[in-house]
């Protein structure tokens, strides 16, 4: 199969199925005769894994370590629980800093809306972020 079908048949880009292939996330195909990529179809699936896996939120260095145990016939199920805790780890320490944001601006909100406009007379600050009281 072409990189078209390729392309057509996973989402991605014609480009991105290279680029996949210059940082060896994707093999390198086989050459037909007038220089054109043939591709198998395995191809499709390891690239729908390598879009779950992004979308999961694995680096495509995470996913070349797992894709290259599998090539090699090693077991990944404990090497990826690992890199999923850890991105588990990172979103939820993402949504603590989130929540504190939140929570200082509905402050700041609440606080600008008790403040007099008139009083607004310093050019160098505005006093709805940053209080002089």
């Amino acid at each position: 199969m072409k990189i078209g079908d390729v392309a057509q048949q996973t989402g991605l880009s014609t480009k991105t199925i290279r680029y996949y292939e210059d940082i060896g996330v994707l093999p390198d195909p086989v050459r037909a005769p007038n220089g054109y990529r043939s591709y198998d179809d395995g191809v499709v699936t390891r690239l729908r894994f390598i879009r779950e896996a992004q979308t999961a939120g694995l680096s495509l260095t995470e996913i070349q370590w797992i894709l290259d145990l599998k090539d090699e016939g090693e077991s990944t199920c404990g090497h990826t629980i690992e890199f999923l805790e850890s991105h588990l780890d990172n979103v939820e320490t993402q949504l603590n800093e989130l929540e504190r944001t939140r929570d200082q601006l509905q402050e700041m909100i609440m606080s600008a809306r008790r403040l007099d406009p008139a009083t607004c007379n310093n050019p160098d600050r505005c006093q709805t972020i940053a209080n002089q009281n």
